[in-house]
Parts: C-alpha cells; structure tokens; sequence
C-alpha cells in the first residue's frame, strides 16, 4: 500500500517515465512502475531521475521545516567519504563508533549531565532523528514503571504519559505504536504550550513521565521546565509517586545552551532524566540524525539493551532499526569540531537576528500578530489580524508558492483551533538578504490575496423553446437566447434577442 500520491492527473495516466534529454540514449522510455525488463546507460538514468527531481521544490526556500538544507563543501566530502560505512557494524568500523560515544559525551556536558568528571562515559545514543530518540526515551521510562509496579505487586498495563496538545506527530505514535496512553493538556488562545500547573494535575499513579518541548512546533516557544520541575516534586512529595520528566529538545537543544545558557531546562533540573535533540534541526547536520541522552545509566533498562556479536566482537545496540548510514554521525561530529561553543553561538545569533528583522517587517505591515516568542528557537509565526484570518492565511501561503517559497498555514489545536498560523522557520541559510526579498514577496502576495474579486458574478435567464410556425411536422425550430450584459455598476441590464437554427429536433451544442 503506498501511502503518500502526491502526483497529477496527468501523470496517472501515463505508465511510463518521459526520457526526454536522455531519449539520446535510450529509445524506450522505461516503466512507470514495473522494474524495467533491460538495463540502460548510466547517463540516461541520471539524466531521468536528475530531470524529475527537477519539480521538487527548493529546499533553502522551504521554510516549513527545521531540518538542516546547508553544509559545509569539506563537511560534504567527508559524508561521501563514510557513506558505504554500516554503522552498526562497531567491530569493522570503531573509529566511527568512537565518534559517536564522543558526540554523546558532548553533547550530555552541553546539558550539564550529573557527573563532571571527563573519564565517565555518558549514556546515550546516535539515532535516525529525534523520533526515534524520543521513542527509545519513552520505552525506557514505560520498562523501568512497570518493573516497578510489578515488584510492588501493582497493575502495569495501564502506562499513561502527560504532555501539551502541542507536541509533534512522533508522540502520538509512540502512544498508538507501544501501547501508552496520552494525556494532552489542551492550549487556548493566547497559550499555546503546555501549562505546567494543568499538565501536573494530571498525573497519577500511572504516569511514566511528564514530557515537555523546548520550543513548540507550533511557533518555537519554550515550555516552563523548571516550573514543572517544581511542582512536580512537591506532588511526588505528597503522593509518594516518583513521576519524571522528559525534555523533547529536538528544535530547542542546540538552540538554547548557546543563546540561553542561564535557562535551567536540562539535567540541571533533577526530575529531567532523559533529552532528546535533532541533530539535523540547529545541530545543523542534513536530515538523519538524532540523540537520546539519559540522565545516568540507572535510567536506562539494562533489558532494553540488546549485545550481538555475529559481525565480529560485543556489540550492544539499543535502536528501533538496525543498519543505518555513518554519514551522519561523521558530519554530527564534524560540526562539533569544526564549531565549538562559538561557532554555535554565533550562528544561533545570526539565526535570532534573522527572525527579529521578519518579525519587525510582518509588524510593519500592520496586517499581521505575531504569535511566537522573541525567546525561542528562531521561528516566527504570525496570524491575520480580524475575522477572515483562516481563509486568508491559506490563501497567503498558496500565494507565496507562486514565488518559490514554502510557509505553511495551519490551524491550532482543539480549544484554540479558532486560531489559524503561517510560520516561516529561520535556518542558518536564511540570511538578511533572503528575509528581505520574502517580506517583498509577501507585501505583493497580500496584494493578491486582499484585491483579487471574491468570484465570478453567476448570470442567470430563462431560455424558451418552441416550433418554428413555418415548419409543420415540427422538426425544426428556432431557439430564443436572450444575451445579457451586466455592467459592474449595477446598471440595468441589456437583453437582445437572438436566433439559433435547431435542427433534427434534437440540440447538437452545449449552450
């Protein structure tokens, strides 16, 4: 079953692929989707694929996602140089495997991870993306409740996780995928991330953590964290529960150690016993890569933890797939040592500043209310002042695409649905000069959106048939068409008569 269909009409209806500058090598065009029978040249397959890729969209232009669109040409030769590396084979590539255990070390001290002393290994691991991350961090707070419960004698089939409305789609299913149920605490207008009071008035006996986001999909705000933290720990206080939390940083984790390092949202917090962090958002890696890091080992299920050694000596994994590239993890890596604690930092400024001058220009519009925080990640999302806000969002992001660019609109989720969002996401890519050239375009797609008429007026008359009186046997006859033509000033309108033979008793056109 293919999930995604995407193509025209067009295309359906042809069952082959077009060959068109590679018709120089090949004559038949191959199978749409068939294997094809015969090979062909190499330069006509790159050529074919090479020209359909052609209608993909722009990737720097596409300010809909987070995920890294530029890197380094040096950074791009290393990950063709490590592309046909599997990493899951440790035993044939440690080299590799020990640039991981690096990056995860790193980035468990960028989170002030508990211990402080540079020989203790920190617990964590490299994944294709923070779903993963975020899915391997909750199986292991669902393991450690149930044997928790069982050794209490306790029901352990009921396993419940707290968190805001606001969470990304990887969550909901995590829930469905693994048996966990969600208990959302709704947003409202105004607040669109969790309420930490809410979300804690929601725990019980079952809860196997409380998850918060550091900075919403929805527009790239914090979550209150430490605020959390605190009331969480009175309530287990009171209850005698030992409910923990876990950090969702993917947009949020290479953000805010860098702009915000006073901000306590981290390890530093002693409820927080797992993060996960894309490093393909602001780690600023090409999509493929993200990392779980645990608090301490005692948080991490040794039964989860699977050792194999049919590709040469010990090798543990605790991953939802098995094989995977290693040109991700080198590139992580790279970064790290190419940037350092400055690099980031600069970059993660240059990206904040980028969003203050779009989110000054959409002000000056006067059409627009900005909906993200200036203390975030670089997002900015914004809304239509007045009532038609929802049509004329969608409206402006179909008009943007005229011009190349990609800014999604999207409603809120239940109690502030009323509330309909564009959101443009600002990536290192997303210079001075590419914010200027968008607030022009979107100063000319407003134009569009606010004077082009509301529809075509709909004209309707009454057309009367009848025989012509000269013909007896009534086979023939004469349809009167009164013309109308409707002046825009509500003028009255003129009717002129006209003739239209009919022959064989039967109309032949489609008036």
């Amino acid at each position: 079953m293919v999930l995604s269909v995407v193509q025209g009409c067009e295309e359906a209806s042809s069952s082959v692929v077009s060959s068109v500058f590679a018709s120089r090598y090949v004559q038949d065009p191959p199978p749409r989707y068939k294997l094809p029978e015969k090979s062909i040249p190499k330069e006509a397959a790159y050529q074919i694929v090479h020209d359909e890729l052609l209608l993909d969209g722009i990737p720097r232009l596409n300010l809909a996602s987070f995920v890294t669109t530029w890197m380094e040409p040096e950074c791009d030769k290393l990950m063709a140089e490590a592309i046909n590396k599997n990493f899951v084979d440790m035993d044939e590539y440690p080299v590799t495997t020990e640039l991981q255990n690096r990056c995860v070390n790193m980035i468990a001290r960028l989170f002030n991870a508990p211990s402080t002393d540079l020989t203790r290994q920190a617990v964590g691991v490299g994944t294709v993306g923070s779903s993963e991350a975020m899915m391997l961090a909750g199986l292991a707070f669902k393991k450690k409740w149930q044997n928790k419960r069982k050794s209490q004698g306790k029901p352990f089939d009921k396993p419940n996780i707290v968190t805001g409305a606001n969470v990304q789609v990887c969550w909901e299913k995590f829930s469905r995928y693994f048996e966990v149920e969600l208990k959302e605490v709704k947003l409202r207008e105004g607040y669109y991330v969790m309420d930490p009071q809410k979300a804690v008035e929601m725990v019980d006996e079952n809860t196997i953590c409380v998850a918060a986001i550091l900075g919403s999909t929805l527009n790239g705000e914090f979550e209150d964290v430490k605020l959390l933290n605190t009331l969480l720990t009175q309530k287990n206080k009171r209850t005698g529960w030992d409910t923990p939390i876990h950090v969702d940083a993917a947009s949020g984790g290479f953000v805010a150690p860098f702009l915000y390092p006073d901000l306590e949202w981290d390890f530093r917090l002693p409820l927080v016993k797992s993060i996960n962090v894309s490093g393909h958002k602001y780690g600023l890696v090409y999509a493929g890569i993200g990392w779980a890091i645990w608090r301490s080992k005692e948080e991490l299920p040794e039964e989860l933890i699977f050792h194999i050694n049919y590709l040469g000596g010990d090798e543990p994994t605790f991953t939802l797939n098995f094989s995977k590239g290693s040109s991700q993890i080198v590139a992580q890596y790279y970064q790290f040592l190419r940037m350092g604690f400055e690099g980031y930092k600069k970059v993660m400024s240059n990206c904040m500043e980028s969003a203050r001058l779009l989110r000054e220009g959409l002000e000056k519009t006067g059409r627009f209310q900005i909906i993200s925080k200036e203390k975030g990640v670089p997002v900015v999302a914004f809304a239509f002042k007045g009532n038609d806000s929802k049509n004329s969002a969608f409206r402006l992001s179909k008009a943007l695409r005229n011009y190349g660019w990609i800014v999604p609109a999207y409603s809120m989720p239940a109690n502030a649905e009323n509330v309909t969002v564009l959101r443009v996401v600002v990536r290192e890519d997303f210079g001075r000069q590419l914010v200027e050239k968008l607030l022009f375009h979107i100063g000319l797609a407003l134009k569009e959106v606010t004077e082009a008429p509301s529809g075509v007026p709909r004209i309707r008359f009454t057309v009367e048939m009848k025989p012509d009186a000269n013909e007896i046997n009534g086979d023939e006859g004469i349809l009167h068409i009164p013309a109308a033509k409707v002046q825009w000033k509500h003028d009255k309108p003129e009717t002129e008569g006209t003739q239209v033979p009919i022959m064989g008793g039967k109309t032949k056109g489609v008036c």
